[in-house]
């Protein structure tokens, strides 16, 4: 959008945030939000992914669904580094309050490109008040 508020072209990036406070399974939310997410790569705006709350499950190491007859989509989050999504926010106090630390996540890299192709990890671990002022920069936030 132009500075008068239409549409065209002009090349604006917008910071989105797109926030996961769900557990994986159970409801459509962790997947439609990670469709999004990568839908969202395409126009290359600039994004940010929180996990906080019951959301932290998502990125478990390990997960098995065959229990519960769904697919495992968790693999899916690896690619993010791939669309240049490397501002991947964790909630410390989430993570806690579950018994769990950043050792029980999956590993989610990228590779910087003017370090070399240096392989840096995307996950940042942020207390409430800190992603309360990541949120206050954003121009949209998105929960699921």
């Amino acid at each position: 959008m132009d500075e008068a508020g239409n549409g065209g072209g002009n090349g604006v990036t917008k910071k989105f945030m797109y926030m996961n406070r769900k557990a994986p399974y159970g409801t459509v939310y962790a997947l439609e939000s990670l469709e999004v997410v990568l839908i969202a790569a395409a126009f290359e705006q600039d994004i940010s992914v929180v996990f906080a709350d019951d959301g932290v499950y998502q990125l478990m190491k390990g997960q098995d669904t065959e229990g519960i007859g769904m697919k495992n989509f968790s693999p899916a989050y690896a690619a993010l580094g791939d669309y240049d999504i490397n501002k991947i926010y964790i909630e410390r106090e989430s993570l806690e309050e579950r018994g769990l630390s950043l050792d029980d996540l999956q590993a989610l890299t990228w590779e910087d490109e003017d370090d070399d192709w240096k392989e840096k990890s995307s996950l940042h671990l942020v207390g409430r008040d800190e992603l309360a002022a990541l949120i206050a920069e954003q121009d949209i936030v998105l929960s699921f």
